[in-house]
């Protein structure tokens, strides 16, 4: 198998005080499972959430934005992201601190106009979360016989290249503090060979070696930057890839805030499930260190 649960146990190891069904109208109460100072260490903080206009991406800025960060939110719709900052306002928080910004992620020049508008706001990001993500497009009960070029190449597009436009894009940012944390969004398709989504599966695949590729060669170009560049498998939930579940898409908030949050030493080049659970992927052994215990 590619991946597997990793403990010096056969039940693997797990970040304890993940919380999946935190109540978002109670936020002020559970800070989603972080420590106190976990949580006020976000304050001040800078972020880029793309594909925040719905699903993970708009429960992920909500809840930076809630933690007094500045969230700036990416997405192709500007009435979604609208519909996140009133999801936010019903929840009682300052969406002041949100600031949402049209753009094609797929595309250097609007991703060249996204980041001169973060630019105007602040002089440095302190985390990115890359999130935007497509279904695959229908193609039958063999995708990768009959699926066309067009269609392989967007899904792909948006996927996978969209990822390393949008890291490139906000790397100068990123640089400009000495922290910096990513979060690639995956998907358990990545370990996966289910037949009938193949194309999905292989994109995914491609996003973890991307995030694990990326935090091994920022980290060992510039030793003096506090990098911590990981991948988290969020797990089935409410989005609109996936609207039949009951699940809500605030489960994968507790992990992420752990991760962007994290002091100085913490993992770079690991995979996490959403649920408090550390991975391995192929060659990358997983992280052997509670994530909510500097």
């Amino acid at each position: 198998m590619w991946w597997r649960h990793n403990r010096s146990s056969a039940q693997g190891f797990s970040t304890q005080g993940i919380l999946q069904q935190a109540d978002p109208r109670c936020w002020r109460d559970h800070y989603f499972g972080l420590p106190r100072a976990r949580w006020d260490s976000l304050e001040g903080c800078a972020f880029w959430i793309t594909g925040a206009g719905t699903g993970y991406g708009r429960v992920i800025a909500l809840a930076l934005a809630a933690s007094g960060a500045a969230v700036f939110l990416t997405g192709r719709r500007s009435e979604k992201l609208q519909e996140t900052l009133e999801e936010g306002a019903s929840l009682g928080i300052n969406i002041n601190r949100c600031i949402p910004i049209v753009a094609d992620i797929t595309s250097e020049s609007g991703l060249d106009r996204a980041t001169n508008l973060i630019s105007r706001h602040v002089t440095q990001l302190h985390g990115l979360v890359n999130n935007a993500a497509m279904p695959q497009p229908s193609a039958g009960i063999q995708p990768l016989t009959d699926l066309s070029l067009a269609s392989w190449n967007e899904l792909f597009n948006v996927n996978v290249t969209a990822q390393w436009l949008v890291s490139k894009a906000a790397m100068p940012l990123l640089f400009n503090s000495d922290s910096i944390r990513i979060v690639f969004m995956s998907s358990e398709a990545g370990w996966a060979s289910t037949p009938g989504f193949g194309p999905y599966n292989i994109s995914k695949s491609a996003v973890n070696t991307l995030g694990s590729s990326l935090a091994a060669e920022w980290a060992g170009h510039f030793l003096n930057k506090d990098i911590q560049i990981n991948v988290l498998v969020p797990g089935e939930a409410r989005t609109e890839m996936n609207q039949g579940s009951t699940v809500s898409p605030y489960s994968v908030v507790s992990m992420t805030l752990a991760l962007l949050s994290h002091p100085s030493g913490g993992p770079n080049g690991c995979f996490f499930h959403r649920d408090g659970r550390h991975l391995e992927f192929a060659h990358s052994p997983a992280y052997m260190n509670d994530l909510l215990i500097p």
